[in-house]
C-alpha cells in the first residue's frame, strides 16, 4: 500500500486537527509500508489508535512488535505518552 506525499500530509494535517483513531490509524500504516517503514513511528500511532478503540490498531502493534527490539518499543510507548501529553484532542 503507497501513499502520495500529498495524502500523508493530509492525514498529518487531520491528526492536528482532530486526532481521530481513524487518522492515527493510518498514520500507522503510512509508517508501517514502503521502503522507508519506521517501525517506532508506525507502532506509536498503532498505540494511540489503539487506546482510542481500533481493533485494527492493537492488531498491527502486535505484529509489529514482533520485529522491534525491546527498546524501539519503549521510545515507540514514550513518544505516544509525549503526543498524548501535548495533544489537545
Amino acid at each position: 500500500m503507497a501513499f502520495t506525499d500529498t495524502e500523508i500530509a493530509e492525514v498529518h494535517e487531520a491528526v492536528r486537527q482532530n486526532g481521530e483513531c481513524a487518522d492515527l490509524y493510518k498514520l500507522g500504516l503510512i509508517y508501517s509500508t514502503g521502503d522507508g517503514a519506521d517501525y517506532v513511528q508506525a507502532h506509536m500511532w498503532f498505540n494511540l489508535a489503539a487506546s482510542r478503540g481500533s481493533e485494527a490498531a492493537k492488531d498491527c502493534r502486535r505484529e509489529l512488535a514482533d520485529a522491534m527490539s525491546k527498546d524501539e518499543i519503549a521510545q515507540a510507548q514514550r513518544l505516544a505518552r509525549e503526543w498524548l501529553s501535548v495533544a489537545r484532542h
